[in-house]
């Protein structure tokens, strides 16, 4: 293995903690269990779940990359600790959505389970003080934070993400109904996608399973207080890891 030190916690959010290496190309993540929903409102500890989502977003990246699609992933250190390019991540959250669901139907007058067609993508702002608010193009340009040629890539890439993801889940029994995703730049410039791409993430729904409540193999299980949310994240698992090679150890 490539040899590394792991120096200081640059950053930790609600699921990962970041770390500085002694090498400026090398960023370590380590993945936590702890599990939060509503900005953080509600908050659970969940043995296990930080080593499914680090093993099901490691064999996801490489997925991507088999597609074309570039990302920040490097490689695995161990079950639950991830290895990536450091990046300048740009504070949009991208959601992408195939199936109307969950906040959606909220704000607009559209039924839960309608087929969007073409899928929507809605791009936030990544500040909880603000709670994430939608951005239109005007309120994006006033922020300033991507030229229109930026964006345009952003929004390519998204839906190079939801193409290649839902062939994939489809093939495994799983309905991709939405996800979102964060993108950031490289040293070098180029656009990638990064921060991860699990259950945490992704809302999955069983497609043998007719039942509203038990087909969800995803971050619902949380939010409703329905139970089993480990073991939801590793039937998940189990199925990527049944079509997937094993994902690659750094160095």
């Amino acid at each position: 293995m490539t040899a590394y030190t792991l120096g200081t916690l640059l950053y930790e959010g609600k699921a990962k903690r970041v770390f500085q290496t002694d090498r400026p190309d090398l960023v370590a993540v380590e993945y936590k269990d702890d599990a939060t929903a509503f900005n953080a409102l509600k908050k659970a500890q969940l043995a296990g779940k930080g080593e499914l989502n680090c093993q099901i977003s490691a064999r996801l990246f490489e997925l991507l990359e088999r597609e074309g699609i570039p990302t920040h992933y490097r490689g695995l250190q161990d079950r639950h600790w991830m290895l990536v390019k450091p990046v300048r991540i740009v504070p949009v959250e991208v959601v992408i959505r195939n199936i109307a669901f969950g906040s959606l139907c909220k704000q607009m007058p559209i039924g839960p389970g309608t087929p969007l067609e073409p899928p929507l993508l809605d791009l936030y702002y990544k500040d909880d003080a603000f709670g994430d608010p939608l951005l239109t193009e005007a309120r994006l340009a006033r922020l300033g934070l991507l030229t229109d040629e930026q964006r345009v890539e952003l929004e390519r890439l998204a839906h190079a993400v939801n193409g290649a993801l839902l062939r994939f889940f489809a093939d495994i029994g799983l309905q991709l109904v939405d996800f979102k995703i964060e993108l950031g730049f490289t040293a070098d410039g180029q656009l990638v996608v990064a921060d991860e791409i699990s259950p945490d993430t992704c809302r999955l729904w069983d497609l043998q399973v007719s039942d509203a409540r038990d087909r969800i193999l995803d971050k619902d299980r949380f939010r409703q207080d329905l139970g089993g949310v480990v073991e939801a994240y590793g039937e998940v698992l189990k199925r990527v890891q049944g079509v997937c090679p094993e994902p690659r150890i750094y160095g």
